[in-house]
C-alpha cells in the first residue's frame, strides 16, 4: 500500500474551517431527467435543445466507486446516490454493485422520482441498495403533473413505491417539496395515503437552489406552518434525532400510524452541523447544496494520478470548507445568486 494513502488512513476523520468532520457522500451520476418540475429543471429552459453533459464526460461506475472508497479514508461512511434522475443511466445496478462493495460504508441509499423503479426495485436490491428515497409532491394528479412539468404519471410512481417495499429496499421515503398555491392544499391527502404503511414522508421547505426557479420567500410554506396544519388532524409528538447532522426534524403521530419529518432549510438552517460533500456526474466536488463553483476530479482522475493525490487534494478541498448559505441567506448571498450551480447538476 501507498505509504501516503496508509498515513491518510491512520488519520482518518478531516473536519473543516467550522470543525464539522465529513460523513456523508452524495454522488449525482447523471445531469439529465424525465421530469421537468419548474423548482428544478423548467420546461423552457431545458427543452428539446438543450445540451446536456457528453456522456463520456460522466464517471464511469469504476471511477465512482474509486473516488468514493477514498472519500471513506477521510470519514464517509454514509452514501446516496442522486441525479438528476439516477434510474437513466443504464449502468445503475453496476454504480451500485460497485459502490456497495466499498469497506466501510455503513448505509447506501438512492434518491429517484420513481418512475422506472418498479422494473429496478429488485435489481437494485440484489446489487446491494439499502434504501429508497422518492420524490412525490402531491397525490392530486392535477398537481402532480403539473408539479413534474406534465412529465410524470402517479400510479407509475406509486407502482414504483410498492415494487421497492417488496423488494426490501426500507425504510421508504417520499420527500415532498411544499410550495404555497401549489401543493400545499394538498398536504394532508398525501400524508393520509402513506400513514400506516410504514412509508415516511418528509416535507422540504422550498428552497432557493441555483439560478433558474423564480424562488420567491412568499412561496415558502415553513415547517412550522406544516406541522400546526398536521397537527389539526392528527395529534403528533417530536422524536429525538437518529444520529448527528440529520436533516430532518422527525414526528411521531400519536395514534401509532407512523411518523413524519420536516427539512427547514430556509426557516431553520442546519448549516453548522452539515457533513455533507457532493460528487456530480461529470467528477466536481461540491462542498453545498448551495455552491457557487466546485474542484473537478475527472482529469485527475483520468491523467493518471495516483490515489494518495486524489485523497491530498479531498483533505484539502474539506479543510478549506466555509460553507453556510442558509445561516447567511439574505444580504451576503444575494451577490452570488446568479452563480450558483443548479440543482441538478449537482443533486438535490
Amino acid at each position: 500500500m501507498d505509504e501516503k494513502v496508509r498515513q491518510w488512513q491512520t488519520t482518518g476523520e478531516v473536519k473543516d474551517t467550522l470543525n464539522r468532520q465529513l460523513r456523508d457522500l452524495r454522488i449525482s451520476v447523471i445531469d439529465r431527467c424525465n421530469y421537468r418540475c419548474p423548482y428544478c429543471m423548467p420546461t423552457e429552459i431545458y427543452g428539446d435543445g438543450f445540451e446536456w453533459l457528453p456522456r463520456q464526460h460522466w464517471l464511469t461506475p469504476g471511477e465512482i466507486k474509486r473516488v468514493a472508497g477514498l472519500f471513506t479514508q477521510l470519514g464517509v461512511n454514509k452514501l446516496r446516490i442522486t441525479g438528476g434522475e439516477p434510474l437513466l443511466r443504464r449502468d445503475i445496478v453496476d454504480i451500485v454493485g460497485a459502490l456497495s462493495s466499498i469497506p466501510g460504508i455503513d448505509d447506501l441509499a438512492l434518491t429517484t422520482n420513481g418512475t422506472l423503479l418498479a422494473e429496478r426495485a429488485a435489481g437494485l436490491k440484489a446489487a446491494g441498495l439499502r434504501r429508497i428515497t422518492v420524490s412525490l409532491d402531491s397525490m392530486d394528479d392535477q398537481v402532480f403533473s403539473a408539479m413534474s412539468g406534465n412529465r410524470g404519471e402517479l400510479q407509475g410512481v406509486l407502482d414504483g413505491i410498492e415494487a421497492a417495499r417488496r423488494a426490501g429496499l426500507a425504510p421508504i421515503k417520499v420527500n415532498v417539496v411544499v410550495q404555497k398555491g401549489k401543493n400545499d392544499h394538498t398536504v394532508l391527502d398525501l400524508l393520509d395515503h402513506f400513514r400506516g404503511t410504514g412509508i415516511i414522508v418528509r416535507f422540504i421547505e422550498y428552497m432557493d437552489v441555483g439560478t433558474l426557479n423564480g424562488w420567491s420567500l412568499d412561496e415558502v410554506i415553513t415547517s412550522k406552518q406544516l406541522v400546526d396544519m398536521i397537527s389539526s388532524r392528527w395529534a403528533l409528538e417530536p422524536l429525538e434525532r437518529n444520529y448527528r447532522g440529520e436533516v430532518a426534524q422527525r414526528y411521531a403521530f400519536v395514534d401509532g400510524q407512523g411518523e413524519v419529518g420536516f427539512i427547514s432549510s430556509v426557516s431553520a438552517p442546519f448549516c453548522g452541523d452539515c457533513h455533507r460533500a457532493r460528487l456530480s456526474a461529470d467528477g466536481t466536488v461540491y462542498t453545498c447544496l448551495f455552491s457557487t463553483n466546485g474542484t473537478s476530479l475527472r482529469e485527475v482522475l483520468r491523467s493518471g494520478a495516483s490515489d494518495a493525490d486524489v485523497v491530498g487534494l479531498l483533505q484539502n478541498i474539506w479543510r478549506h470548507r466555509a460553507d453556510r448559505y442558509s445561516e447567511l441567506r439574505g444580504g451576503a448571498t444575494k451577490s452570488k445568486a446568479a452563480s450558483k450551480v443548479e440543482m441538478y447538476r449537482m443533486g438535490g
